[in-house]
Formats: C-alpha cells, structure tokens, sequence
C-alpha cells in the first residue's frame, strides 16, 4: 500500500451483523476493510435515523473490486 493512499467509505450497513457479513465477504476475497461506527454495536440493536449504521472502510484502490462483490458482479 502507499502511504498516501486513502481509506473510501464502500458501504453503509444497517448494523453490525450486516456489517461482519459484508466484512467477511470482503476478507474472503483479500479486500482489508474497517468497520467505523459511532455507537457501540450492543447500544443500538437497530438503526434508528442511522445511529447504528456501519461503515465499511476499503483502500481506494480496493473500491471498486469491493463494489462488484457487494453488488454480486464477478469481478475480472
């Protein structure tokens, strides 16, 4: 990785299982990703107004594989 590379929101998930999910797809394909959130995940079971949204964090050069396996594309 370059040090100037940045990490690019890809998804924005309803909550922590749907994040690990997302996050586990990612792993499995060799795309690293951070789970960012701004409430611990056993406070906000669901998302109200978004206050247990995940984001999921991927390199920017990472983006775009990490769209089509989350869109389900195969990626070439």
């Amino acid at each position: 990785m370059s040090k100037h590379q940045k990490m690019v929101e890809m998804y924005r998930a309803a909550g922590e299982m749907e994040a690990q999910i997302i996050k586990g797809l990612l792993d499995s394909n060799g795309i690293p990703c951070l789970l960012k959130s701004n409430a611990a995940p056993s406070v906000h079971v669901f998302a109200v107004d978004g206050m247990g949204e995940v984001r999921i964090m991927v390199w920017e050069s990472m983006a775009e594989k990490a769209r089509m396996l989350i869109n389900g594309e195969s990626y070439v």
